[in-house]
């Protein structure tokens, strides 16, 4: 009996033990998704895709952005891409509320990509994931900024709020990335 209890209880833990060792740790955690008791496994959902991974704010000049990060995502999700957004406020231009931020992505422009409740990006305070990335590139030096994750080559490029999410630059490199 000590032997069947000792394989079942390495049956259940190896595979755990075995999972969290093959996520990179800047995948590690759960984010809250924006204005919902759900959360999002990073690992599970950006290990080993190709992602673009952007900084956003619901009353910003680039805000309008939305839509065409919207039209990304659908144009790109059937062949892996990962569209994911962190709402911050770090730039002062944050809704009031999660409920406005929500309305404002999910009504006003339609996103359907992965919308993260509000997280630092930047500083001190800014979450895991952001500070992996500004180490690999750079810290966002406004809203909107994006960052193109290659699985490929494990390469990470970063552009900036006014490259926009159609430009020619941005979509020549998603497709080298799929």
């Amino acid at each position: 009996m000590k032997v069947v209890c000792a394989v079942l209880w390495l049956a259940l833990v190896l595979p755990l033990s075995s999972v969290a060792e093959q996520c990179p740790k800047h995948l590690q955690g759960e984010y809250r998704k924006l204005h919902s008791a759900e959360s999002i496994d990073l690992c599970d959902l950006l290990q080993d895709a190709p992602a673009l991974i952007v900084n956003t704010a619901s009353h910003c000049g680039f805000t309008p952005q939305f839509e065409a990060l919207e039209a990304v995502h659908k144009k790109y999700q059937g062949q892996g891409l990962v569209v994911v957004g962190f709402a911050s406020d770090d730039f002062k231009q944050a809704a009031k509320s999660e409920e406005e931020a929500a309305t404002i992505c999910y009504t006003n422009y339609g996103v359907t990509f992965t919308m993260l409740a509000p997280t630092a990006v930047t500083g001190d305070e800014a979450n895991a994931y952001f500070n992996w990335l500004a180490a690999q590139a750079e810290e966002p030096g406004w809203n909107f900024n994006k960052y193109l994750i290659n699985p490929k080559d494990g390469s990470v490029t970063h552009f900036s709020s006014k490259v926009k999410p159609d430009s020619e630059e941005l979509t020549e490199a998603i497709e080298a990335a799929l």
